[in-house]
């Protein structure tokens, strides 16, 4: 007879309608739903601060209250522009007014060009949750209305997304499926961090965070003996607990000292022959190229101190003592967005294969420890729901990072992980859910893409750039102002999010926004599938408590879950290192690769014959680095990392990311000899610029970054200081004014934005008030005029 077990019952409290908590993509918040205030949830051992303060600025001048339509647009129709978008007034309207035209404008674009001239825009991060995923929602509308062309891949880690299924067969150790910290601490003698750990990213999380636990598993590799290495231009990517070696390495120079440590473990006979025999193939192509035998050029520890900035004998002792040391490999997500990208990952995968230690505790590498929270955590055991999108009866997409190349060249072919492409002719862009005002680069191109499409459409909380760039403004609520279900893939928890406040009365959320314009569309019943909103979340955790019955895990009721507010699953999954099971039998878990091994060098990608990505590991010049002749006239590297003081750019007008500012700007992190060369004392108001733009920020002097590397955090608003002039100045510190807007290869298409170089100078006069958290001009409606002049009834 078949026994079977007695279900695991979740550990939670007792119900009680006090206990209300609030989920964000940094953390969760208790809150008693009376005054609007959060407060971090007890038990996070390194809570968010800055979470707390945001529901102070809630109703700030900047928040959109109304539908709002660009007057010239609302005067004469799609595609009239009277200005540049970005610089023309809004006439606010009704709500019924705007769906109409919103329902039209779907009808008219899909009628006469088809569904192939509709994009879909979204990046999903105005929401933790489940079913408020903007991205989630908007996808589900258009695949309820005849599709739309998509995009694909993220910002984050587009050319790592891409590389490691041709190296190592899936994304694992890059998005999900990291070693655990429990397989790191007391495993690994030493850690080198490529790039550092900055614990800043370590906040956020795209499904949230119950408990920040980062700082807690680095500081405990160093208490059971770990011996830390940052390499990288940046000293405090590397929390200052850990006492880490600083190796200041000039930027996007990480490959060519992974392969001169590569070199070194050859030369010197200290690779692992074994484990590249049993578990690798391309281990002679690899070796031919780096000791000369493709292009002549010898890739020792003499040949990188020159790239690199590093010297040759501190090169050839860090190869030796990761030989001779249980090492354990992180490298940041920063890396792969650079000029080639690709290669320091490839790069680090053939390091660890010739150390022999990947499969094993302490041993082996990963992406991205600390470049979002969870990483390190045990998977989740129960696989949690998320809205379902349909189906899109449009195949085409496009990286997510070329959306200016596709709006500036419809019909142009280009290259994609082996396939040529033609971008798509975009009639009608919409979007909700993020800003491609603050994620993209080389913004001032991005404006002139931006003045191409008939018709834009956005979904917003402010009128930041996104905003003022639209057609139609349709305003949204943000979390504080709707319930949902938060939960992460990289995370044991599931969270009920309790709204702390109703929106204002004419603000709705995504859904309730989407669910009105299918409604005029004939596809209101196949877009909510017949269910209100609290009845999806009803749905979505059935969904949850049935896959979790799969694992013989119990969930408590709906009722009891909402009023508890979060449970945690304790993981039951196999407590191992990455790619262990490989390790252990690789004929019974071959990787999904061709050869079903590690590629330390790929005949499919050699095929497919591109210049700026060979088939194996390659130091590729970067277009921008310091070594390159344009350093000559912009000396300075400008590196753009993520903020402290908020996610992305959300909230930017809040007092947690003001109070990091001085006179309303950002700051810039420079070096004293870089400053003093310049002239140049603490808090002044500087120009950063190169030949795409230029902005202002406000000098801050450290010794925390390499001399000839800036740094400047993304997330200010964009602010022209004349919104209709091209490549007008920009006053708030936004480095995407600087930063070049082409792909890190043929082969991925990722972002490039930290191969960027500038220069640096005082600003002469008085700077310009930053106005970006101002509304835009109101203007009233140009219909309400009779022909006579007079006002119309």
């Amino acid at each position: 007879m078949k026994m079977t077990k007695a279900p695991k019952t979740m550990q939670h409290s007792e119900p009680s309608a006090d206990r209300r908590h609030v989920g964000t993509h940094w953390g969760f918040y208790s809150h008693d739903g009376l005054d609007g205030a959060i407060r971090p949830m007890a038990g996070d051992p390194d809570p968010v601060r800055f979470g707390g303060e945001l529901p102070a600025d809630r109703l700030a001048p900047c928040r959109i209250l109304r539908p709002a339509v660009r007057r010239s647009f609302l005067e004469k129709g799609p595609g009239y522009r009277a200005g540049r978008r970005g610089a023309e007034a809004f006439v606010e309207v009704s709500w019924d007014e705007a769906l109409e035209l919103v329902a039209g404008e779907i009808r008219r674009v899909r009628d006469e060009h088809g569904n192939g001239a509709i994009f879909s825009g979204s990046y999903g991060w105005s929401s933790a949750g489940r079913f408020h995923h903007a991205q989630s929602q908007l996808k589900r509308f258009f695949n309820m209305n005849g599709g739309s062309v998509r995009s694909v891949q993220s910002y984050s880690y587009a050319a790592g997304e891409i590389i490691l299924p041709h190296v190592i067969g899936s994304t694992d150790g890059l998005i999900t499926g990291h070693s655990p910290w429990s397989q790191i601490v007391g495993h690994a003698d030493l850690i080198v961090m490529f790039g550092g750990t900055p614990l800043r990213n370590a906040q956020v999380n795209a499904g949230g965070v119950s408990r920040h636990e980062t700082r807690q598993g680095l500081l405990d590799c160093k208490e059971a003996g770990a011996h830390f290495i940052n390499i990288g231009p940046v000293r405090d990517d590397a929390a200052g607990e850990l006492d880490a070696q600083w190796m200041a390495l000039k930027p996007g120079t990480d490959a060519a000292l992974l392969l001169a440590i590569a070199h070194v473990l050859i030369q010197e006979n200290r690779h692992d022959t074994g484990f590249i025999d049993r578990y690798t193939v391309g281990f002679e192509t690899l070796r031919d190229y780096l000791f000369g035998k493709v292009d002549g050029v010898i890739k020792d520890v003499a040949w990188a101190a020159g790239i690199t900035g590093l010297g040759a004998q501190d090169i050839l002792t860090l190869a030796r003592n990761m030989a001779s040391r249980k090492t354990f490999i992180m490298m940041a997500w920063a890396l792969q967005r650079a000029d080639h990208g690709e290669q320091a990952y490839w790069a680090v995968i053939a390091v660890a294969s010739l150390l022999g230690r990947i499969g094993l505790p302490g041993g082996g590498f990963g992406f991205g420890y600390a470049s979002v929270s969870g990483i390190g955590q045990p998977a989740p055991a129960v696989k949690w729901p998320s809205l379902p999108q349909g189906q899109n009866a449009i195949s085409d997409y496009i990286p997510v990072a070329r959306i200016a190349d596709m709006l500036l060249s419809p019909g142009t072919e280009y290259d994609h992980n082996g396939n040529k492409r033609i971008y798509p002719e975009i009639r009608l862009i919409y979007w909700a859910g993020g800003n491609p005002f603050h994620h993209h680069q080389d913004l001032h191109r991005l404006v002139e893409a931006w003045q191409k499409p008939e018709t834009i459409i956005v979904h917003e909380h402010w009128w930041n750039a996104n905003a003022r760039h639209a057609d139609i403004v349709l305003p949204a609520a943000t979390f504080l102002e709707r319930d949902d279900l938060v939960a992460s893939g990289r995370d044991s928890f599931l969270g009920y999010s309790t709204h702390t406040t109703a929106p204002p009365a004419d603000v709705f959320s995504d859904h309730e926004i989407l669910r009105r314009i299918a409604k005029r569309l004939g596809t209101e019943a196949a877009f909510t599938d017949g269910l209100s909103e609290s009845e999806w979340l009803e749905k979505l955790y059935a969904e949850a408590q049935a896959n979790a019955a799969l694992r013989d895990i119990s969930l408590p009721d709906f009722p009891t879950f909402r009023n508890t507010g979060l449970i945690e699953v304790e993981s039951q999954n196999a407590d191992r290192p990455f790619l262990a099971a490989f390790r252990a039998d690789p004929v019974a878990h071959p990787l999904c690769t061709p050869s079903g091994l590690i590629e330390l060098s790929s005949e499919l990608i050699a095929g497919f014959d591109y210049a700026d990505c060979p088939g194996h590991p390659a130091w590729v010049e970067p277009v921008e680095w310091l070594g390159s002749k344009l350093a000559a006239i912009y000396p300075l590297h400008l590196l753009s990392c993520q903020p402290h003081d908020k996610l992305h750019s959300q909230w930017d007008h809040a007092a947690p990311s003001r109070r990091t500012k001085s006179g309303g700007r950002q700051p810039v992190r420079i070096h004293p000899d870089d400053a003093s060369a310049r002239g140049l004392a603490q808090g002044e108001v500087v120009t950063i610029s190169n030949a795409r733009g230029a902005c202002l920020a406000v000098v801050a002097i450290t010794d925390a970054v390499m001399p000839g590397v800036v740094q400047l955090a993304t997330g200010a608003w964009f602010d022209p200081a004349d919104p209709s002039k091209p490549g007008s100045l920009e006053l708030n510190g936004n480095p995407n004014v600087l930063t070049p807007d082409h792909g890190t290869s043929r082969l991925t298409q990722g972002p490039s934005p930290n191969s960027c170089l500038v220069e640096i100078s005082r600003f002469i006069g008085k700077p310009p008030e930053v106005r970006a958290y101002r509304p835009p001009d109101l203007a009233p409606d140009p219909r309400s005029k009779a022909s006579n002049g007079k006002e119309c009834p």
